[in-house]
């Protein structure tokens, strides 16, 4: 079963994100691909708000991975780890680099959402949910959400 959402703006990116933070849960793997200034991290921002984190949402291109926290303030219970695969792609072992980011150390207990991370950190879970976000001409943000494995269809089917 895979969801396509269209999103006229990064407004409704932010949305669509908070809504999809309530069907997450720790141990979720979630890759984002899509070209640069797609909307990736703009729906990570909206994920962090419905998961109640800590902390500014911002794109960890260059610090591979940001923590956050959960702040029971806001309701948050479970931690967001943010990363980005997009210079890793440049290396000649990116796995080992993704393996030095030790995501696996977290992955049961966090919600992980990979940027750029096809073909790189899919192995370190059984299921996972494979996102694609592609921005037209008129900004409108097109969501491509495929489950893959688990009970990731079941729970898509309940996003409102």
């Amino acid at each position: 079963m895979t969801v396509v959402v269209t999103l006229p703006t990064v407004a409704d990116t932010h949305e669509f994100g908070r809504r999809l933070a309530g069907v997450l849960r720790a141990g979720d793997l979630l890759l984002l691909s899509g070209p640069l200034g797609a909307g990736k991290t703009a729906l990570t921002q909206g994920i962090g708000v419905g998961l109640g984190v800590r902390g500014d949402i911002t794109s960890p291109t260059f610090v591979i991975a940001r923590v956050h926290r959960p702040d029971p303030a806001r309701g948050g219970t479970v931690t967001l780890v943010h990363a980005d695969a997009y210079r890793l792609g440049e290396s000649a072992d990116p796995r080992a680099e993704i393996d030095d980011l030790d995501l696996d150390a977290s992955v049961d207990e966090a919600v992980t959402v990979v940027e750029w991370g096809e073909g790189m950190v899919e192995q370190l879970v059984d299921a996972h949910l494979r996102v694609r976000i592609d921005r037209r001409e008129d900004d409108t943000r097109v969501v491509t959400l495929e489950p893959l494995g688990g009970d990731w269809a079941k729970r898509l089917a309940t996003l409102d």
